[in-house]
């Protein structure tokens, strides 16, 4: 320890990682050990001690330092803050800015057509008549232009969550576990008109009712709805949005006192921190929040929800260019899935997790970490059937096109996006991302009959 002590400051070629790695070997002590010391598994330690996880947070920083005597400094850490009247005394930083939105404002502008929102409102209003006393049936009449449905959905989120609802019925207290339950069957099945009508009254009966008499079941509910607010959000690319979502839902989580609830939670703010690339906070966030105690010793759920946020952090590796961190931590969360014995949990929270989907996850992570031929090898590997909805069949078939358009295989791409079409369409012709797909495809290279009405449907101009 005296050599780890020594050190005014860190080698060059030394990070946080390798000093607590020798640190630690200098005193004897085991992974295990370590942990128990710093409120870590085995597992999370070697980790941070090998650099999959960044060791770069403040607090861990200090935790560490603290157990092995490591002077703040050897770290890049200044010496303990001064605490005057229960205050912590020292400079502030500024919030990071948050990243521009990638969907277009649903508000009227220039340009905008306003027979064509007239006629998704009209749409919108007669889903909204059947949705207020039955589910929402698959043979319900699509609005006129679905391109232009992901604006509508995410403008009456957003309307909802501002308290802006006038126009929303609010159910009554006993009707919202079945009202999400509804709500959550359209976005399995990628039902994005009847989403836009059951999700904001969600949100808008869960803030009614959260302040009365059984106020830890409604907030659990109103988390639910805003973690539900978040997985649309991001699927629309409308992040700024969906920021504000994921803080609520976490909130509401920790009010309710629902560790399953609080590290779902912390999965979709990891997203969104990926999204912006911000790849260090992404990982620490939900491999944090995978070796939390409150999910650590708990049931199947709480092991599945462990595996998804891993799983998590391994895309996050993979978008970081961390193509072997990527393979290790995907390995470790199908070593929990293989664990629970292959059964599919947490179908409303992740879309599920299993073997088949941890090797759905595979395919868009090696497609990301720059291999699309072993992308396209895992997704030999997965039988569209067995995955749990048609929102993960979608999104089977638009990874697949995804690590076909890298590779420059254009026919493929076009045939896996029409599958994903075929299955989800609301979800193919609203995504930003199976837009961008198309507008690539269209500029470069000869188009087709398919790709052009693909294209239309879409609402990409040609």
């Amino acid at each position: 320890m005296d050599a780890v002590r020594a050190r005014a400051v860190p080698a060059a070629d030394v990070n946080s990682g390798e000093l607590v790695r020798l640190a630690r070997k200098e005193e004897g002590l085991t992974l295990a050990q370590l942990g128990e010391l710093t409120g870590y598994s085995a597992a999370q330690v070697s980790r941070y001690e090998r650099g999959i996880s960044p060791l770069t947070d403040v607090t861990v920083l200090r935790r560490f330092a603290d157990a092995l005597g490591i002077p703040p400094q050897v770290l890049g850490l200044t010496p303990q803050r001064d605490i005057r009247h229960g205050q912590v005394i020292g400079p502030t930083t500024a919030y990071p800015r948050l990243p521009a939105p990638r969907v277009a404002s649903t508000a009227r502008e220039d340009g905008e057509d306003p027979v064509r929102r007239r006629q998704l409102l009209a749409n919108l209003a007669v889903t909204a008549a059947a949705a207020a006393g039955a589910p929402i049936l698959p043979s319900a009449s699509p609005p006129v232009n679905e391109a232009a449905l992901g604006e509508l959905l995410v403008g009456r989120v957003r309307d909802a969550m501002l308290g802006l609802h006038h126009d929303i019925t609010v159910p009554s207290a006993t009707a919202l576990h079945t009202e999400m339950s509804r709500a959550l069957t359209d976005f399995h099945a990628c039902r994005y008109t009847s989403l836009a009508v059951r999700l904001p009254r969600l949100i808008a009966a869960g803030h009614a009712h959260a302040a009365g008499s059984d106020s830890t079941d409604h907030g659990a509910l109103l988390a639910q709805s805003y973690l539900l607010a978040t997985r649309i959000l991001i699927k629309l690319d409308e992040q700024q949005l969906g920021w504000l979502a994921a803080d609520r839902a976490r909130q509401t989580a920790e009010a309710a006192d629902d560790p399953l609830l609080v590290a779902e939670a912390a999965r979709q703010l990891a997203v969104l921190a990926r999204k912006a690339n911000w790849h260090d906070q992404a990982l620490s966030i939900a491999l944090a929040a995978a070796d939390h105690p409150g999910l650590r010793g708990g049931g199947p759920d709480h092991a599945a929800e462990r595996g998804l946020l891993i799983q998590s952090a391994a895309y996050t590796a993979a978008r970081a260019g961390d193509a072997a961190g990527m393979r290790e931590l995907t390995d470790e969360a199908a070593a929990i899935a293989k664990d629970l014995g292959g059964t599919t949990l947490r179908r409303d929270h992740g879309g599920g997790f299993s073997p088949t989907t941890v090797q759905l996850h595979r395919i868009s992570a090696e497609d990301s970490a720059g291999d699309p031929s072993t992308a396209l090898a895992a997704a030999r590997a997965v039988a569209p059937h067995n995955l749990p909805s048609v929102e993960r069949r979608a999104r089977y078939y638009t990874d697949i096109a995804a690590a076909f358009g890298r590779w420059g295989r254009r026919d493929e791409c076009i045939r896996a996006l029409l599958a994903a079409e075929h299955h989800a369409p609301e979800e193919s012709h609203t995504r930003p991302a199976v837009k961008t797909l198309v507008s690539g495809l269209l500029v470069s290279g000869k188009t087709t009959t398919e790709l052009r009405g693909l294209a239309a449907r879409v609402g990409v101009l040609i």
